[in-house]
């Protein structure tokens, strides 16, 4: 018995008017629901609903969330894109009846969990919010990358055989410069990740659309809209992901009407536009993909059956960090590493999200199912 697919956005259920309860001796006793009468009627993956309550409805549209790593969804319409960058080809939504909307998605697994590893293994910072401050005493990163490819490197790379590096490092530079290389390290690889997605569905990205505790770092959200050329915006209402479930749930009951509605209650909270001269992002792209290489090919199968580097077993160093690679050894092929990340992220869509999204479609159906046609404004 398998369950009936339905779309993200239709009413699933109604809730019972009583619930009815038995007892030892037998006896049943019934009383009142607190959700009788409730709609379920919205449910939507954790990355899915972020990008429905950023309102990228339409194919092009993008939107990043910075967390301890970062997640990355582009829409591409009712066409599914196949990636040959890496990315996972994913359903964004479906309304209804109406035909289903795909989308690409990547991930970054070290964004805010690089801040905190500098915190906690290497004291250069007493809270992660420190970080932005320590960044702005230096006005670059003194020609220092960090690559925090500590398990290996996502998306568009693929690389159970990279380590972390920091290259570039001269006697001139000090803990600010490695704190802003640290942070620097999340715009390039979300630039590196929508470069796939642009190259992959073959549209320019206009602006951004970023979430996340991360977006709280000025230094950061500027230099990645310098990085990409583009403006990057954060919304009023920081949980996207639950104003997209109730999206879901306020179209399925009808208390809005279509996508314009939903547009004209989204509004800007923060905006950085570009201001980089051409040139200094150029070579700062060139040397960000100088370290990339550089910390390609450091695990290899000596390094991994013969006690590793450092006297720790690479073996064992798996355990400790996250990883993509195969039950026998660190170096995994694209199509293993990539088949984990999909099922990784299956699941925490699944196991997560749609809970999550649930239950708020449940709120959302309850307070909206005596208000007909209203409007939240």
């Amino acid at each position: 018995m398998l369950p009936l697919i339905k779309s993200s956005s239709e009413i699933y259920a109604v809730g019972s008017p009583s619930i009815t309860s038995s007892s030892s001796s037998s006896t049943s006793s019934s009383e009142s629901n607190p959700l009788g009468g409730v709609r379920l009627a919205g449910i939507m993956g954790d990355q899915q609903s972020a990008l429905f309550g950023q309102t990228c409805f339409e194919a092009g549209q993008a939107k990043a969330t910075y967390g301890t790593g970062a997640f990355l969804l582009m829409n591409t319409g009712n066409i599914i894109v196949p990636s040959s960058r890496g990315l996972l080809t994913t359903v964004a939504f479906k309304l209804g009846n109406a035909s289903p909307v795909y989308a690409l998605e990547g991930s970054v697994a070290y964004c805010g969990s690089l801040i905190q590893w500098l915190r906690d293994n290497l004291s250069l910072l007493s809270s992660t919010a420190e970080s932005e401050a320590l960044a702005s005493k230096v006005n670059d990163n003194g020609g220092v990358f960090f690559v925090p490819a500590f398990s290996g490197l996502f998306a568009p790379y693929w690389r159970d055989d990279a380590r972390g590096v920091i290259v570039g490092m001269t006697a001139f530079n000090d803990k600010h410069h490695l704190v802003r290389a640290a942070l620097e390290s999340a715009a390039f690889q979300i630039l590196e990740v929508l470069e796939a997605m642009e190259k992959d569905s073959g549209v320019s990205l206009q602006m951004l659309k970023v979430d996340g505790g991360m977006t709280e770092n000025n230094l950061l959200m500027q230099f990645q809209a310098d990085l990409l050329d583009v403006s990057v915006l954060t919304p009023q209402t920081k949980e996207t992901t639950a104003l997209g479930a109730a999206f879901a749930a306020g179209l399925a009951v009808g208390f809005w009407k279509n996508f314009e509605e939903l547009r004209c209650i989204w509004s800007v909270g923060k905006k950085w536009d570009p201001y980089m001269p051409t040139k200094t992002r150029e070579n700062l792209i060139h040397g960000w993909k100088k370290a990339v290489q550089r910390s390609l090919g450091w695990v290899d199968k000596k390094t991994d059956m013969e006690g590793g580097l450092g006297g720790v077993p690479l073996k064992l160093m798996r355990y400790a960090s996250f990883s993509t690679s195969g039950p026998t050894g660190m170096v995994g092929g694209e199509n293993e590493g990539m088949g984990r990340y999909m099922a990784r992220r299956a699941w925490k869509a699944l196991l997560v999200g749609t809970l999550g999204t649930l239950a708020i479609g449940l709120v959302i159906g309850s307070r909206m199912q005596g208000g007909g046609g209203g409007r939240g404004r």
